[in-house]
Order: structure tokens, then sequence, then C-alpha cells
């Protein structure tokens, strides 16, 4: 060992940091949220509901004196995409890791999904990018080193198992699908831009992580579906949330990295 090289424990280390979470009152954004605070990073927690942005940062362990913010942003409104970011940079005074983890659903599948609600979801996609451009241009104003995560889902690289919606619910979203798979590949086309930046660009893509409100049945045909033969847990994300977010994820950019319990080694 050298002694520039450091510890493990110094690579997953966000003291220091500040980290802003979009959809930090979703299911697994509060993993997000608790993941980067417990590893010292000052959390800016973001929602389309100020005040449920205010009770995570609220709720949110703060092991080395950080401070946690919280601002309101709708991904697929472009006004509050730009206000929201200025008021994470007035609030916490910079921005060096943005996780793009909101999301506006929709319960629609193929059968009656109309062309309105379609190009609606797909519009997280720009929010995505709008959003990630604002963070860009301000580690570059700074001359600082940055890092975003986007969220994607497994399901932005395969299709979904039919037999696991039939007879119980609606089938899994096209747009959905659409959507994530567009994730993957913006991932990598900004990582290839933005590497001279300074800026790494990843995505992270669950698996299936149903909710507390999932039909039991669905769950149940998932399970004998994935090599795990069970669900994941949100506290699941949070090792490989910190990987890419931190410096041990250092020379890692551009990468897609997949936690779906063996689904996609099929």
């Amino acid at each position: 060992m050298t002694a520039s090289e450091p510890t493990v424990q110094q690579l997953f280390d966000l003291t220091g940091k500040t980290a802003l979470l979009t959809g930090a009152s979703g299911w697994l954004g509060g993993a997000f949220a608790r993941a980067l605070a417990e590893a010292g990073a000052s959390v800016i927690a973001s929602s389309r509901d100020l005040s449920r942005a205010e009770a995570v940062a609220a709720e949110l362990p703060s092991p080395g004196g950080a401070k946690h913010h919280a601002v309101s942003i709708d991904q697929i409104d472009e006004p509050t995409i730009e206000a929201g970011f200025a008021a994470a940079v007035e609030q916490a005074g910079q921005v060096d890791i943005l996780i793009n983890n909101g999301h506006a659903g929709s319960g629609l599948d193929w059968t009656n999904v109309t062309g309105e609600e379609f190009n609606r979801q797909l519009s997280n996609a720009t929010g995505y990018f709008l959003l990630a451009r604002n963070f860009r241009n301000h580690i570059v104003e700074r001359d600082a080193q940055g890092n975003i995560v986007i969220i994607g889902s497994m399901y932005g690289v395969v299709a979904s198992y039919p037999d696991a919606y039939a007879g119980v619910c609606a089938a899994s979203p096209v747009a959905y699908h659409a959507l994530k798979g567009g994730l993957v590949h913006m991932t990598r086309h900004l990582a290839a831009y933005w590497a001279g930046d300074g800026i790494r660009v990843n995505c992270l893509s669950p698996g299936p992580f149903p909710n507390e409100s999932a039909p039991a049945e669905m769950v149940e045909r998932l399970e004998k579906k994935n090599p795990m033969q069970r669900m994941g847990v949100p506290y699941e994300l949070k090792g490989a949330l910190l990987l890419l977010a931190s410096d041990a994820g250092s020379y890692i950019t551009g990468q897609n990295l997949l936690v779906d319990g063996g689904w996609t080694a099929w």
C-alpha cells in the first residue's frame, strides 16, 4: 500500500459532499436519501410536494454534522427544474452529486395508453436531462468534480414478464419501458460528453422492488421467475448507489449497474 492509497472507508465517505436527490419521498428514494446521509453527505431532498421533501430531510441522520435541505422539483415541469436547482444551490452553497430519481408514473399499459400520456411519460427523460445539464454547468463553473446517478430499471434492458400480470393487474406500461431504455442510453451519451468536464454519469437500474401496495399474486409470480426466488428490498440498493456516487467508483462512468436478483441473467 502506498501512502496516497485511500482506504475503503475513505473511498465511500461522502463527508463534505452535497447530494441533490429527486423523488426523495418515494419507495426507493427514502433508502437513497438515507444511504447518502449515512455516508456523511449533506442531502437536498426534492419532491413535487415541498412538505414531503421537508419531512424526509428532517428525519435523515447526520453522523458528521451535515445539514440537510429540501426543495420542490417536478421533473416534467421545466420551470420548477430551473427554480429548484437554483434553490438547492442557494440553500446548500453547492451540489456535488445528483441522483436523478423522481418519476411521474402512469398505470396505463399498451392496451389503453394515449399518445398524450405516452409523451408525458417520455418527458421524464427530458426533465432528467435538463436537471443534469444544470448540474453540469454548476460543476464547470466551480471547476469541481461531480457525479450523476440516473435511476433506470431492469425494464430498460429487458421486456417485462407478461404472465406476471395476466389476470391480476395492468401490464407493465410500455411508455415506462421506452423511458427507462432511453435513460440507459442517455447515461452513455452524457458520460462520453462530460467526462472531460470532470463529471461521471452512471445509471443504477433496480430489478423487482415492489412496494407494499403491489398485488400479492403478481409478486408471487415474479418471485418464481427470479433466480433468487424473492423480491428486493430498498436497502439492498444503498451499497450500489454509494459505489456510483462516491470515489469508490472513481473510474466508473457510462455504465448501467443492474441490481435485480439475477433477473437479467436469464
